[in-house]
Formats: C-alpha cells, sequence, structure tokens
C-alpha cells in the first residue's frame, strides 16, 4: 500500500513511518520539523519538509495514495491554553486542507489520530466512545473538530473516516521539551541524574498510559480494518494510574531517589483519564502487550537521552 504521513517526523508518526516501511509499503511523509526530526526516519521512508496547510505540496504527495494518516498537529495542552489561535490555524484549518485535497485526489481512507484529552473530566470511568465529550483547552477543542471534520467531509466525499483516539502514549524517541514535558521521560530523566519529580496537584490524577508500540500496532491495523468507516475508537491500555502511582514505579525502575516536589494543578488538566478498549478489541483485533512497568523498562533501556 502507499501512505501519506502527516507529522510523520514526530513521536508517533516516526514509530508508525518506520514500521510501515519495514513492512514494504510505501510511505511518504510530510512534517514541518517544528518538533519532528526526519534522521529518525529508516531511508526507506520518503521525507517532504513542509506545512500541512500547504494545498499544492499535498495535491503533490497525495497522487496514488491509498490512506492517509493524520497526524500533524500541536499537542500541549498548556501551550494551547497560551496559544489558542495557533492551535486552531494549525490542527483544526489544516484538517480541513488535508479533507479537501484527499477529497480531490480520490483518497480512500483517512485515519485521524485524536486524543483522549476530548473527553475533558467524566463522572464514569473508563471512557467509552459513546462518553459525551467536555474538552478542557483549546487543543482538545481542536482534536474535536477535527473529528467531526474528518468524518463529515469523509461522508460527503466518499473517504472512509477513523479517527483514533489516543491516550496518554509514551516510549523510546519522545522527546522531553523544556516546557510542558510529558511525563513518563521527564520523570525518567530527573530520577537518572536524582533530580526532582513535580507532581501537579496532589498526585491522585489519574491517566492511561499506553506504549508506543501498542499504539502502533492500532494505527497498522486501522488502514485495513473492516466496518470502521464514521468510527471513534479509544487506543489506551485500559489501566488507570496515578501520578504518585507512576512516581514510584520510576524509582523502583530507576533505583534512584529523587525528591518530589508538588505545585499547584495545571489548567486545562483532567482528575481521571482511562480508556474503554472494547471497540478496540473488536475493529482493530487491538490487545496491548506491554504493560507500564515492562514500557518503561525498555523506554530507559532503548533510549538514548537516558543513557549516562
Amino acid at each position: 500500500m502507499k501512505f501519506l504521513i502527516t507529522g510523520g517526523a514526530g513521536f508517533l508518526g516516526t514509530a508508525l513511518s518506520n514500521r510501515l516501511a519495514r513492512q514494504g509499503h510505501i510511505v511518504r511523509v510530510l512534517d514541518d520539523v517544528s518538533t519532528g526530526d526526519p534522521n529518525k526516519l529508516v531511508p526507506e521512508v520518503h521525507f517532504t519538509r513542509g506545512d500541512i496547510n500547504d494545498r499544492p505540496t499535498l495535491w503533490t504527495l497525495l497522487q496514488d495514495v491509498d490512506c492517509i494518516y493524520h497526524l500533524a498537529a500541536r499537542v500541549s495542552v498548556p501551550e494551547s491554553i497560551l496559544f489558542p489561535r495557533d492551535y486552531n490555524t494549525v490542527n483544526v484549518g489544516g484538517t480541513v486542507t488535508l479533507m479537501e485535497a484527499a477529497r480531490d485526489a480520490g483518497i480512500g481512507r483517512v485515519v485521524l489520530i485524536s486524543s483522549g484529552a476530548v473527553y475533558g473530566d467524566q463522572e464514569l470511568t473508563p471512557f467509552k466512545e459513546t462518553s459525551q465529550p467536555q474538552p478542557r483547552s483549546p487543543y482538545a477543542v481542536s482534536k474535536l473538530a477535527s473529528e467531526y471534520y474528518i468524518r463529515t467531509i469523509g461522508a460527503l466525499s466518499g473517504i472512509e473516516a477513523v479517527c483514533l483516539r489516543v491516550f496518554n502514549a509514551y516510549g523510546p524517541g519522545q522527546r522531553i521539551p523544556a516546557s510542558h514535558p510529558p511525563i513518563i521521560p521527564d520523570f525518567l530523566k530527573q530520577a537518572i541524574k536524582n533530580g526532582t519529580l513535580v507532581i501537579h496537584g496532589d498526585g491522585n490524577q489519574t491517566r492511561d498510559y499506553v506504549y508506543i508500540d501498542d499504539v502502533v500496532n492500532a494505527m497498522v491495523s486501522a488502514a485495513t480494518a473492516a466496518d470502521v468507516d464514521q468510527q471513534v475508537i479509544n487506543v489506551g491500555s485500559g489501566i488507570e494510574t496515578s501520578v504518585r502511582e507512576l512516581a514510584r514505579l520510576v524509582v523502583e525502575v530507576t533505583g534512584k531517589k529523587p525528591e518530589e516536589v508538588y505545585n499547584p494543578r495545571v489548567s486545562g488538566g483532567v482528575s481521571r483519564m482511562c480508556a474503554d478498549i472494547g471497540l478496540a478489541e473488536e475493529k482493530l483485533n487491538y490487545l496491548p502487550l506491554i504493560s507500564l512497568d515492562m514500557g518503561t523498562r525498555l523506554t530507559l533501556e532503548r533510549d538514548p537521552q537516558f543513557k549516562a
């Protein structure tokens, strides 16, 4: 098959691009390199540096493509609160631009990588796809809007549209930006140098952490699965873990004794997150294989940024 992967040089995109290329598929990647690193892509991947809103570039890359994976997005909740217009331009505007191009190029299927953040705070966990979204940040709003655009334009244009709501993905290769770093690589980095684990709020807030290889398994399945048009599907571990529990695990895995510091809760965050993965099991034959303990150890072992 021939794929276009937008945002294909980012954390999730790189893992997906390399997996598909190694399987013998033709993989084209479009990425503006604002956070991605094309040097991590295998040589078989055809990389183009460009913007998701660049219509001529999209048109060129979409020729003879069977399926699009749409990952191009800005992804920081705190940053989105500061720059909501930018998030709308890239995440929402970019999705509309892509779907217009996909319609004109006659693409058969588009798989959007959405986020569990669209659920916001819910009364019950795990979150089912039928739960009413209650987004608490511009980032979450932009992802929910993208889902509606993908499905609506897809239905009007004869394009099969699949939305995967990925929860807290982690694993080797995840960037640790100075501002708003992802929690697992940040905790690992701090722990191995006996630094400080910064916990926002009381630490009882929960997340559903899912290892990168499991996420890629779901994404690969979504390209060819039957009866998934117009579906929204959760991709997570199905296990709820508090930040306090995660901190204890990181201490155990690293064998270090970092200090724990509690700061005020971050705006836009949610209290609990956990995915109901029953639909993914049914539609994508999805089964998460890597536990949080194992995944954290693999991340520590395989990621060069944690080497002494």
